[in-house]
């Protein structure tokens, strides 16, 4: 079935039947009409009173008639509105801009790169310079430290780790026990530091003097020896018996890098 064609453009479609263009129309026709009407009866009376003004007012007159001759509206092309009718449709009826589609295929729109969000809106990220990471402390050498150095040096690890009510108490007449603290546990930590050389080894001796006051003077729930050096054969034989935890050189090390949890997390020596 054939669908029946619109013979008619854009101009003929502008043409359709308008209220509001209509009184208007007939709203400027009475003016005209009784604006000329008051015209000519005011040119006529003046006209009786002072009969020389005549001649200057058809002089008017036909200038007048001229002057709308020569300035009379031309037809627009094929029959189109004249300058008249389109200064009336531009004041009551602006036009409006038409979008022009780009001739061709359109390419796609890239992507805008950056954070999307709830409401369909991406909104592009501004990357900041990623700051300069601080360096990692080292871990100190603590076979380089004197021994009370030492002492703070593992009262600062004992805190590192959560312990708290950290306190040195290595010196004359401290009974074998350098740092005493609390574990984050609540279990009494007492701990004794021995600062040698890597030729000098923690012997069984050593260990039992700190045997005998650790637990009975110092009521320690966990005892625990540490050392820059190495302990004999006997003195980790003592140590077991007694329950007291040995950490040497190496396992020192790991401790304060992070790489072995502290002494009152194990359950046996290391």
């Amino acid at each position: 079935m054939t669908a029946p064609v619109c013979e008619g453009g854009p101009e003929e479609a502008r043409k359709a039947f308008s209220v509001r263009r209509t009184a208007f129309g007939f709203g400027a026709v009475a003016l005209l009409i009784c604006g000329g009407w008051w015209a000519v009866r005011t040119v006529w009376e003046g006209v009786c009173r002072h009969p020389a003004a005549v001649v200057p007012v058809m002089a008017l007159g036909a200038a007048g008639v001229l002057l709308l001759y020569l300035r009379r509206p031309r037809p627009g092309p094929r029959g189109g509105p004249g300058p008249l009718t389109e200064a009336v449709h531009e004041l009551f009826d602006p036009p409006q801009e038409l979008y022009d589609p780009p001739h061709g295929p359109v390419a796609p729109a890239p992507e805008p790169s950056g954070l999307s969000y709830d409401d369909g809106t991406a909104r592009t990220a501004v990357l900041a310079e990623p700051e300069p990471a601080e360096p990692e402390e080292e871990a100190p050498d603590y076979a380089a430290l004197d021994p009370d150095g030492f002492e703070e040096a593992i009262a600062a690890l004992c805190e590192r780790d959560g312990c708290f009510d950290v306190q040195v108490v290595g010196g004359a007449g401290d009974l074998g026990a350098d740092v005493i603290a609390t574990a984050p546990d609540g279990r009494r930590l007492v701990v004794q530091c021995k600062c040698y050389g890597p030729t000098t080894k923690v012997g069984s001796q050593d260990l039992q003097r700190f045997g005998g006051t650790c637990y009975a003077v110092h009521e320690a729930d966990i005892a625990v020896c540490v050392t820059t050096s190495e302990y004999t054969a006997p003195a980790l034989e003592y140590a077991e018996q007694c329950a007291i935890l040995c950490l040497d050189g190496e396992a020192l090390a790991a401790w304060s890098e992070g790489s072995a949890p502290p002494p009152w997390q194990t359950g046996e020596g290391l």
